[in-house]
């Protein structure tokens, strides 16, 4: 397996388009994917799981196979569900049965090793190698040592929802020969979603959660978005520019004014060309900058950018957690530990312990230390609390608390380094 995918990638390193693609979803893919799939996850409208499907891997690998041979494999409708969002909207997600999960995973791998030869290097999301750190990094270097005065921060609305299928099977016939290939990725395109017992058809976008969907959305927005800059943008503007992409979300960065507020017209107009709106609520121009004096911020990321100085004086740019996101997370965690009332102290804190270190893994970036830090304080004031009000007597002496707190809990830390190429070791 590991083999044919170097082909692909030499393939598509030498090749303008590539053919016999569909070959490469064989059974010894789609078993090898199915070793990949993680166990208790949600089950799409089959209702099948990992290890019912795994009772008979190499029968139903074999059958399966056959049936796409045979153009008799259509994909399962979607069962869509919803998740809280931070802004306390929902956002909609696609889980897809487990056997077009494995289909839709050899595919995207496929789809990963073409265009991972192909995508620009202002592309981060989805993509090996790469994180949100990097864009954060990225973001932090050029606000510090380009000619940037001014950043134009945009918001695609409802970007999965409204992937235009028809542009979306043009650019991949623009680099891929196999029809038979193609022709699957349509009819999951298709397949529709189920919502409780309603079905409804899938005429533009792809659903959130489906394993193909973030290297389809890459393809969409490399089009759209990357070959624009490099090829259009980049080249007619006089002062510098730069731009940097993660998933759906993108910042531009710009040394003139006047070129931003043109920018900002030419984007709106080529996101409509390709069926995309951006929000106009969220899309704004402001001044950025070591050369633009200001106290406004933008928000990227789960980070906000900021003008700052060092305590010499000297500009620098700051990075701290969003509001929003510290105030959701916030939230969250006191939500959580009020049903953690009758659960053991042991579990709870081993929880805790995870948690806390996932978001600093994230949040914990160099000058972030204060809000990292404030989470930190929060959960351990809530814990507290939680457990006083579980206590029979009422109390949880405070001496215990701290020496079981310091038992399972480690003390906040910077963990990712952005100053410098190099990440910190944590």
């Amino acid at each position: 397996m590991e083999r044919e995918l170097k082909e692909i990638r030499y393939q598509s390193r030498t090749y303008e388009k590539l053919e016999t693609l569909m070959n490469r979803v064989n059974e010894e893919s789609i078993k090898e994917e199915h070793r990949k799939q993680e166990k208790k996850k949600a089950s799409g409208v089959d209702g099948i799981s990992k290890d019912e499907y795994g009772e008979n891997l190499d029968a139903n690998a074999s059958e399966l196979i056959k049936r796409m041979k045979a153009f008799k494999y259509k994909p399962k409708p979607v069962r869509r569900t919803y998740i809280p969002k931070t802004n306390g909207k929902m956002r909609p997600l696609g889980i897809p049965s487990y056997e077009d999960k494995l289909v839709q995973g050899v595919m995207a791998g496929i789809l990963n090793d073409i265009y991972e030869e192909r995508f620009s290097d202002c592309s981060y999301g989805f993509r090996p190698g790469r994180s949100a750190h990097d864009v954060v990094r990225y973001i932090n270097q050029t606000l510090m040592t380009k000619k940037v005065s001014y950043v134009l921060e945009a918001d695609i609305k409802g970007f999965f929802d409204n992937v235009d299928h028809d542009w979306l099977m043009k650019f991949l016939e623009h680099d891929i020969a196999d029809k038979n290939f193609l022709r699957y990725i349509k009819r999951f395109l298709i397949a529709g979603v189920m919502e409780g017992t309603e079905y409804s058809e899938s005429e533009k976008g792809t659903p959130q959660g489906g394993l193909i969907s973030p290297v389809l959305a890459n393809v969409y927005l490399h089009y759209v978005l990357d070959l624009w800059y490099e090829k259009v943008l980049k080249k007619e503007l006089k002062g510098e520019v730069y731009y940097v992409r993660y998933a759906d979300d993108f910042v531009l960065m710009f040394q003139y004014e006047d070129e931003a507020k043109s920018a900002m017209e030419q984007l709106k107009a080529r996101l409509g060309k390709f069926g995309l709106e951006a929000a106009e609520e969220k899309t704004r121009i402001l001044p950025m900058g070591r050369y633009a004096g200001t106290k406004e911020d933008f928000d990227f990321l789960g980070f906000t950018f900021y003008n700052a100085k060092t305590r010499q004086g000297k500009y620098r740019v700051g990075v701290r957690t969003s509001k929003a996101k510290l105030k959701a997370k916030k939230q969250a965690a006191k939500a959580w530990l009020k049903g953690r009332l009758t659960k053991p102290v042991a579990e709870t804190m081993k929880h805790i312990a995870v948690s806390l270190r996932g978001h600093i893994n994230y949040y914990g970036v160099n000058g972030n230390y204060r809000w990292i830090r404030n989470f930190w304080v929060y959960v351990q004031y809530e814990c507290y609390r939680m457990l006083n009000r579980r206590d029979q007597k009422g109390k949880f002496p405070m001496d215990k608390f701290f020496r079981t707190w310091d038992y399972y809990i480690r003390e906040p830390h910077l963990a990712v380094e952005i100053w410098y190429c190099k990440p910190m070791l944590v």
